[in-house]
């Protein structure tokens, strides 16, 4: 294992997040609050450890990069990123706490949106812009955004590119990763700044657009309100989220053949097409309930249906509504759609969509089998036959995302918490949702979460980011073996 290139990476990451530390700075002159000096501070800090890192390591940068250490490089770069994340919280005395400084660093860059913090309106507008950004680096990459500047990484930059990426429902879009990866972040920064002039024509402010547009994007839901979305009374708006939520959710590679004209890619996307059919299906079943329920009015049931379905399903986690006041079935509802999540190649968590997909063509061929055993099938995704490893690599990944959430949720109860929220708690952190359930709910936050449960939350968020077998890999003695 080459530790001194693992880092070398690393230490170029740090200086790439070091220089997005100089876009709060500048908010918080405009706005002339006391997080000036901390926001600056936090920049040099970052700046000057990512350049020595890289000088002590710059000698190996000409070696290549392998597949091992390109899950290495991954995973240590979110981690070290998330430390220095937390420093605008911590000098500016926003978030004392490291393990709460912390805590928000690693939402934030894994776009989970679960928040520690009781009162975020009175956080200085410079450290509510460097909490809302985080996800927006989050959502795309860091390693991915690192690709598209940097030619010097060379055959490695596709190694990193399948340890950050999953390989189902992504094609290699350009001749080059870097080219692929540059092609994907102009058609991320462009959804953005398309959603921030729509949440001003809404009746937000440029700073609170600017804010959710990168949140809403990146899938994060990380608000500058105490009230999440709700805080604006808005339809317009909320319709409007659910939107470019929707959109957070599909597969960016599916963007980039519909700007080159080719919609015919995204009708013929078997995923598309089931993710858009999971949620009309879901929000017709909610709204109904809701409405028969006696909850709201038919139009309102739908307004919150929409909103709420459309947010946990793509993991973004903003909130119209607190649904722990809903009915139980309602909430077994959402705790399912927390597991889906949005399409691969998205800025969503959760399991993805294809996968369930093909889980489900798969349960059906078995019990076709038992019907007709002497039946030759096999199965398909858009034309393209799958192998046994494909499957295998799915059913290990459900396996190993079932299993960890139970190891963690026992975890959770031992910290003395409640079943339903040690379960919400983790099945949210898992898919990077952010809101739970129990006393985790939408109306809460998770600064009652213990000491200990705060960091078995920030390795489910970690490892539901990364696509759990990037982070798993490291803690097998094989990996470290030459």
């Amino acid at each position: 294992m080459n530790f001194k290139l693992i880092f070398n990476m690393a230490g170029i990451v740090l200086i790439f997040v070091s220089f997005f530390m100089l876009m709060p700075v500048v908010v918080s002159l405009i706005y002339r609050q006391d997080d000036t000096m901390p926001l600056i501070l936090s920049f040099l800090i970052t700046l000057v450890s990512g350049t020595t890192i890289y000088l002590i390591t710059q000698k190996h940068k000409k070696e290549e990069l392998r597949h091992r250490e390109a899950f290495a490089v991954v995973t240590i770069s979110w981690v070290t990123v998330t430390f220095f994340g937390a420093l605008p919280y911590i000098l500016s005395n926003s978030i004392p706490s490291f393990t709460d400084a912390y805590f928000e660093s690693m939402s934030g860059f894994t776009t989970t949106g679960a928040s520690i913090l009781t009162d975020i309106e009175a956080l200085p507008n410079g450290i509510l812009f460097w909490r809302s950004l985080t996800q927006w680096i989050g959502g795309m990459g860091i390693i991915l955004f690192a690709i598209a500047i940097l030619p010097l990484l060379g055959t490695g930059g596709m190694q990193l590119f399948k340890a950050e990426v999953p390989e189902i429902g992504v094609d290699k879009l350009r001749p080059r990763i870097i080219d692929t990866a540059k092609s994907l972040w102009f058609i991320y920064v462009g959804l953005t700044l398309i959603a921030t002039v729509f949440y001003m024509a809404g009746g937000m402010n440029i700073f609170d657009a600017v804010c959710h547009a990168f949140t809403t994007i990146s899938t994060g839901g990380f608000s500058t309100k105490n009230l999440s979305i709700a805080h604006f009374e808005s339809v317009f708006i909320e319709y409007t989220v659910s939107i470019f939520m929707f959109l957070g959710g599909i597969n960016f590679v599916l963007y980039f053949h519909l700007f080159r004209g080719n919609a015919a890619k995204l009708y013929k996307s078997s995923e598309f097409r089931f993710y858009l059919t999971m949620i009309l299906i879901v929000i017709m079943i909610m709204t109904a309930h809701l409405w028969i329920s006696n909850y709201y009015s038919l139009s309102d049931s739908l307004r919150y249906s929409v909103f709420q379905v459309i947010s946990i399903i793509t993991t973004t986690g903003y909130a119209t509504a607190d649904y722990v006041q809903w009915s139980p079935f309602a909430q077994m509802v959402i705790l399912m759609l927390m597991f889906f999540g949005g399409m691969i190649g998205s800025t969503s968590g959760g399991i993805k969509q294809i996968r369930m997909l093909l889980m489900l063509k798969q349960g059906y061929r078995e019990m076709y089998q038992l019907i007709h055993p002497r039946a030759v099938t096999s199965l398909k995704l858009d034309e393209k036959f799958l192998t046994k490893e494909i499957l295998g690599s799915i059913w290990g990944f459900i396996f190993l995302f079932i299993f960890v959430c139970l190891i963690a949720t026992i975890g959770m109860a031992a910290t003395g918490l409640d079943l339903i929220t040690s379960i919400s708690t983790v099945i949210s952190a898992m898919s990077n949702v952010g809101p739970a359930l129990g006393d985790a709910g939408p109306a809460s936050n998770y600064s009652f979460i213990p000491l200990t449960g705060k960091w078995i939350l920030i390795f489910c968020m970690l490892i539901g980011r990364l696509e759990i077998y990037t982070v798993l890999i490291l803690f097998m003695p094989q990996f470290w073996k030459k």
